[in-house]
């Protein structure tokens, strides 16, 4: 036996009932044209998104002949059996003929045309991300068939969002507990560190989640995340940095009583740079004050000299975040008050050949509350990083953001209109109509309140709302629907076309267009 790899087969990654959707739009349509964006957040002050993660499914998935025989007539096979009554196979709902015209006209191409913000803009929820159309008229029924995949852009967008939200929250402690050094490898550079391989759901998950995460920080065990950069977004060597660190198995193999010498092992083994060490597997004040603060305290001390840099990190795995991490600064700061200083700001810091990691019950919510209570207490934020792995890659779903694709207008024997939603039933899910420009709001000029977009209301029930401008809430951007937008004005550039990349970002550019104030990367968003 040996291992069964995962053959792709892009007509299969569907939907079951978009398979019988080219029978359903309207006799003589030619064009169907749709968009992606999120409708909000409900999260306090997630008001924004990083686009990301659409040039890993167009490199992975779309680009060149996708269509084969081969991949026809398997998938002929697997749809008439799936739409059969489990005795009798039933071909009919599989459009053979259709991936077949791909096939022959366009040598399995996929004649369709992708355009996109630049991947990494921090960009307003509400405003259109990306649009698809089909370049072929008789594969009109092409567009909403990808779907399914490309709407899985909301995972590592969704991911890259959050790990930067958490960024500006740590980055906004630090300042306030007197840090000055931002530059790479200091500041937030290595502040929020990917544990999250072995909770996700798939390999892929982790390579393109853990990568999302990359974009805006440095720190990562997440090795698959490193080869989706390298692969997908040109990184010329590894993405993110690691250092040795012990787990409990490692740790508590050597006995109750050899916990201390578990711990001097790993001074011992690893004698510069940086390690971490799990202290928590029995007494985790026993070992920050009497192991690492007295037995051990000279082999720590000795990590940093005229030649050569070393630093412990403590990592605790369990109690309250908050309590747990405070109480063990707390003791870590009197063992090593020798060499303890103060920021501009009155905190203490601890001496550079220790930190602490908490790498337990770490998401976007604990942290600040963390670093609240620790700013409190007069200590600085600088002497904690965080490790976090479920939370980070997948304590989160397509809701989270509120991703969408919707169809916006389509053409039907040359003429187009526009096409839309608004179920009476939830107004968050109007979407929006016709063809899409997003625009800077000072740039989109010459229009009138009236033409200010107003959702249907008792007020104003016209279904659909009226109006064509989606100002973002901050003001800055606006989508303009109904074909009223000025393409030469458009953010989205062209990404996709014909089974051809049109552009390449590298990482190191969506990590420049992401980034924070203070942040390693360039400074502030673009």
């Amino acid at each position: 036996m040996e291992c069964i790899p995962w053959t792709e087969n892009i007509i299969l990654l569907s939907d079951s009932y978009k398979v019988s959707h080219w029978k359903q739009y309207p006799p003589g349509t030619q064009y169907v044209y749709s968009y992606f964006e999120s409708r909000g957040c409900d999260n306090a002050g997630w008001n924004e998104v990083v686009f990301f993660g659409l040039q890993y499914f167009i490199k992975r998935y779309l680009l060149g002949p996708v269509v084969t025989k081969d991949k026809i007539d398997e998938a002929a096979e697997i749809y008439s059996q799936h739409f059969g009554d489990g005795v009798n196979d039933n071909p009919s709902m599989f459009y053979r003929e259709g991936w077949e015209y791909i096939l022959k006209e366009h040598g399995g191409r996929l004649p369709v045309e992708i355009k996109a913000v630049p991947e990494g803009m921090v960009v307003p929820t509400k405003t259109v991300l990306f649009t698809l159309v089909n370049t072929d008229p008789k594969c009109f029924w092409l567009t909403n068939f990808l779907e399914t995949l490309l709407v899985q852009v909301w995972y590592p967008m969704t991911v890259a969002t959050q790990s930067r939200y958490q960024k500006t929250s740590i980055a906004k402690y630090m300042e306030e507990t007197g840090n000055e050094q931002w530059d790479v490898p200091n500041g937030v550079t290595f502040k929020l560190h990917d544990f999250g391989f072995r909770g996700v759901s798939s390999v892929e998950s982790a390579a393109i989640g853990g990568c999302a995460h990359l974009v805006n920080f440095l720190g990562t065990d997440t090795v698959a995340s490193m080869i989706c950069a390298r692969d997908y977004y040109g990184s010329k060597k590894a993405a993110g940095g690691s250092i040795p660190a012990s787990e409990h198995s490692t740790i508590t193999s050597w006995g109750v009583d050899g916990e201390c010498d578990a711990m001097r092992n790993m001074l011992e083994s690893y004698p510069e740079g940086l390690v971490a060490c799990v202290s928590d597997s029995f007494d985790i004040w026993r070992a920050c004050k009497d192991y690492w603060g007295d037995k051990l305290k000279d082999l720590i001390k000795g990590r940093i000299t005229d030649t050569k840099f070393g630093r412990l990190v403590v990592r605790p795995d369990s109690g309250d975040p908050a309590e747990t991490c405070c109480s063990i600064l707390k003791i870590l700061l009197e063992q090593f008050k020798e060499d303890v200083t103060e920021t501009k700001t009155g905190h203490k810091l601890l001496p550079p050949y220790i930190r602490v990691i908490q790498g337990d019950g770490v998401d976007w919510e604990s942290i600040p509350k963390i670093l609240e209570k620790l700013k409190k207490e007069k200590i600085a934020a600088d002497n904690i990083a965080f490790g976090s792995g479920g939370a980070l890659l997948q304590k989160l779903n397509r809701d989270t953001f509120k991703c969408a694709f919707k169809c916006a207008e389509i053409t039907i024997n040359g003429e187009s209109r526009d096409v839309f939603k608004d179920p009476i039933t939830d107004k968050g899910k109007a979407s929006k109509k016709g063809r899409l420009t997003l625009q800077l709001a000072s740039e989109t000029t010459g229009f009138s309140d009236s033409d200010k977009y107003k959702p249907r209301s008792d007020a104003n029930p016209v279904p659909g709302g009226t109006g064509f401008l989606h100002y973002s809430t901050d003001g800055k951007y606006v989508t303009v629907s109904s074909g009223k937008g000025d393409p030469k004005k458009d953010i989205m550039v062209d990404v996709f076309k014909n089974g051809s990349l049109l552009v390449d970002y590298t990482l190191e550019q969506i990590r420049a267009k992401a980034d924070i104030k203070n942040g390693p990367f360039g400074g502030g968003a673009a």
